[in-house]
């Protein structure tokens, strides 16, 4: 007799089994995860951690244009510009006109931003090391090589404002 053929719900206990187990799912747990916490940690300071680490990504190389963000970041042109917005109306970053040229808008904290980063500096602190205590040791410098690998290829080094090493002795330093 000929062989059998796959039923469609053969075929999709094969393909759950195999969606478990994907490097894409379980990249969405991990993000999913790490954003919980800092989100958690920063809602007292009307932030969320997408636009903190905005604000960050700012202060790494400001005045910064919005394609350097985008490269940084990974993000794509229609959620940078939501996220910019959301920033930009808090009065956290600014269009600094004096570096633009024709073609781009340079943005660059604000004082009122400047003064978030530092007052919500330490609940930031805490939720790193929630995070380093759900990843653990190893978990951290793996996900810190791999982050590091794909920053030194999204984002050339500016001679002004080197990116610090992320692990010192153990630990996650944080950027700001």
């Amino acid at each position: 007799m000929g062989e059998a053929v796959p039923t469609v719900e053969a075929d999709i206990a094969h393909y759950k089994s195999q969606m478990v187990d994907s490097l894409f799912a379980r990249a969405r747990l991990l993000s999913k995860a790490v954003t919980a916490i800092c989100d958690d940690k920063l809602r007292p300071y009307g932030i969320s951690s997408t636009q903190f680490a905005l604000l960050i990504a700012v202060c790494r190389i400001e005045p910064v244009t919005r394609a350097e963000i985008a490269r940084l970041q990974h993000l794509n042109k229609s959620t940078l510009t939501r996220d910019l917005k959301a920033v930009l109306s808090e009065g956290w970053i600014e269009e600094v006109r004096k570096s633009a040229n024709g073609r781009s808008r340079p943005v660059a904290l604000t004082r009122v931003g400047k003064e978030l980063i530092l007052n919500a500096r330490p609940a930031w602190l805490k939720a790193q090391v929630q995070a380093e205590a759900l990843l653990g040791v190893g978990g951290m410098t793996t996900l810190i090589d791999i982050t590091d690998r794909i920053l030194a290829y999204s984002m050339p080094a500016r001679k002004s404002s080197p990116v610090p090493p992320a692990l010192r002795n153990g630990r996650l330093i944080s950027s700001i």
